[in-house]
């Protein structure tokens, strides 16, 4: 017990408030080395700080608990890599954010804000395999990654050319979910995919204006924008149900690299 720190005084050499040090207790980030069992008080190891300084330091960067959590279990070589994802991504939303904010500033000021080239294709019909969730922005990924890891294998039967996509029901944030459904066209006439929470739909043939997003641009609006403008300076009219063609993993492409087409069917 002598060589255990109490709370208040751990607190005070990890640069970590009292409270903080309670949450980081109920969401097993940080848990104590000891708990009285009789007041509940709270005593940790001087081995523990160490731990408390590199959650200090991550939550300075916004990294969420639960990803911190995974970053501390991970072995040096894997956390460097997580941190430097982690941080790929936050840099990707700032520039996403710089651009958005930019392009209100500009509208503002009446100023023409340079858009993506748009262009139109006849799509032919396809039989779909679909999965649905209502999700905010924060959790598609999960949703999505495991879908196009299996059905973008090239041993999933599909017709020529055809490529997985997401379809957005509705508008997305990290603070409000919608509708996203990812739809792989297959060839209904050939071997049978066991995925039987998956359902079968009809899509028909039509035509759609698309545009191409870099990676260095996939966080921002821009595309959207784009197709916006294009259809009022157009006079067009799409179902506004957008669908994301990823062309490439994004994992592996490069800032300048395409990595995904956003499209919508024109009416």
């Amino acid at each position: 017990m002598t060589d255990l720190l109490t709370i208040g005084a751990f607190a005070r050499l990890a640069r970590l408030s009292p409270k903080a040090l309670r949450l980081y207790d109920e969401t097993n980030l940080l848990p104590p080395a000891r708990v009285d069992p009789d007041t509940g008080y709270r005593w940790y190891s001087p081995d523990q700080l160490e731990r408390a300084r590199s959650v200090v330091q991550l939550r300075r960067i916004e990294m969420p608990l639960s990803r911190i959590r995974t970053v501390l279990d991970l072995s040096p070589e894997a956390a460097v890599a997580e941190v430097r994802a982690y941080w790929d991504e936050q840099e990707r939303e700032w520039r996403a954010k710089q651009e958005l904010a930019g392009f209100f500033l500009d509208r503002l000021a009446g100023k023409e804000t340079p858009m993506y080239d748009v262009s139109v294709r006849e799509v032919p019909a396809h039989t779909l395999l679909t999965a649905s969730e209502h999700l905010t922005a924060d959790r598609i990924g999960e949703f999505a990654a495991p879908l196009f890891a299996f059905f973008g294998d090239p041993s999933v039967p599909r017709p020529e050319g055809a490529r997985p996509f997401l379809r957005y029901h509705g508008e997305i944030s990290n603070d409000s979910d919608g509708l996203v459904e990812f739809c792989c066209p297959i060839d209904p006439e050939g071997e049978k995919i066991a995925f039987p929470e998956m359902t079968l739909s009809a899509d028909d043939a039509g035509r759609e204006a698309y545009v191409t997003v870099l990676k260095a641009n996939m966080m921002t609006a821009l595309g959207a924008e784009s197709l916006h403008r294009w259809l009022a300076d157009h006079d067009l009219r799409a179902d506004w149900k957008p669908r994301q063609i990823f062309l490439c993993d994004p994992g592996r492409a490069g800032l300048d690299d395409p990595v995904f087409e956003l499209a919508v069917r024109l009416r």
